[in-house]
């Protein structure tokens, strides 16, 4: 008889997560849209800083678990009194479709309000179609694209902003 699959829950960041997200992002952009070890080079750093400044009054991370596997995850970190940065989304392509990318940014959104915060920004990559498509849907805007050369390839950097 196959495996009953539960809906998703969040949860917040635990030891050990760090380092599974940061192989399992690599592993897949990798896999995706083939980008070397730089990137995981720029998502250890991100979560090298997000633990060792990590405040919990400002500062959050989401993990989204289903059938007790990690399959998505979001950060959300000061960048200034008044801004908050939402870092390194994520979902594994056997949850896609299920709301959790978009469920995930709500988040984002909805604890930087509580928090105070002004603006949410973030920076990704043209080629991440999905992820902007979120993100516009969630009601943000494209502040500045740049090309620029990175994990190997040629990419349109992306900054997209919300109002809060």
């Amino acid at each position: 008889m196959p495996r009953k699959q539960k809906s998703y829950e969040l949860r917040s960041h635990r030891p050990g997560d760090i380092g599974w997200i940061t192989h399992r992002q690599a592993v897949l952009y990798h896999q995706e849209y083939g980008w070397n070890e730089e990137y995981e080079a720029l998502i250890a750093g991100i979560m090298s800083k997000f633990i060792q400044n990590f405040d919990p009054s400002m500062e959050r991370c989401w993990i989204a678990e289903r059938n007790d596997e990690i399959v998505g995850s979001v950060f959300l970190v000061r960048k200034s009194k008044s801004v908050a940065q939402l870092r390194l989304l994520y979902v594994e392509p056997s949850a896609r479709g299920l709301g959790i990318g978009a469920r995930l940014t709500d988040e984002c959104i909805r604890f930087a309000r509580a928090k105070g915060y002004r603006k949410l920004t973030l920076w990704t990559n043209s080629v991440l179609t999905s992820a902007r498509r979120i993100y516009e849907s969630a009601g943000f805007h494209l502040a500045h694209e740049e090309k620029h050369h990175a994990f190997g390839k040629d990419l349109v950097g992306q900054n997209w902003d919300l109002a809060l």
